[in-house]
């Protein structure tokens, strides 16, 4: 019993290796009937997507109004701290002058400011973040047409964005950086 199960893995495991060898020599014959020079090479771009959006003409305008409106919140934000400061240091210096009622009062307004404005500077950033992915969008959509443009007119299977470490070795022989092609796309 033991036999006939080793030799029916042993037969087994050869049609397993014989299979692969004969699609080769399959493959290798269409090969030579087809020619190697019928056969398209996959060809591939790469580029920078982060120095290409930082090249776009809008981006300027759009960094700005995004430092135009941070500043906004900044200052008032600013605003809302000294408003507070000044609270606490009048609390500070009458808390021993206040009635039990009145030093909870203030105490309560002190804290309700603080929640406040807190809550203020967390909605700021939340409006800020969403404002900068809005003003993004069209800039991006622009940037993806240009490189689907580049691509075709070049032939490429395919674009690879190098940025942040995702493509850490391309061979320049196989693929080509599209950077500069893009660049001018946009422009």
């Amino acid at each position: 019993m033991r036999k006939t199960i080793q030799k029916f893995f042993l037969l087994a495991l050869l049609a397993v290796f014989a299979l692969p060898m004969q699609a080769q020599n399959e493959g290798a014959e269409a090969a030579d009937t087809v020619g190697e020079k019928d056969i398209p090479t996959a060809l591939f771009g790469f580029f920078s997507y982060n120095e290409v959006l930082e090249a776009m003409p809008d981006m300027t305008l759009l960094k700005k109004k995004m430092a135009d409106q941070r500043s906004q919140y900044e200052a008032e934000l600013k605003r809302a701290e000294e408003e507070f400061n000044k609270k606490y240091e009048e609390f500070l210096e009458g808390q021993r002058q206040f009635a039990p009622s009145i030093y909870k009062k203030r105490q309560a307004e002190l804290t309700d400011l603080m929640e406040r404005n807190m809550a203020f500077k967390a909605e700021a950033q939340k409006q800020l973040q969403e404002a900068e992915q809005a003003a993004m969008a069209p800039l991006k959509a622009k940037l993806s047409a240009a490189v689907a443009k580049v691509a075709k007119q070049m032939s490429l299977a395919f674009v690879l964005n190098t940025d942040g470490d995702a493509v850490p070795y391309v061979d320049p022989v196989l693929g080509t950086d599209i950077t500069a092609a893009v660049k001018a796309a946009l422009k």
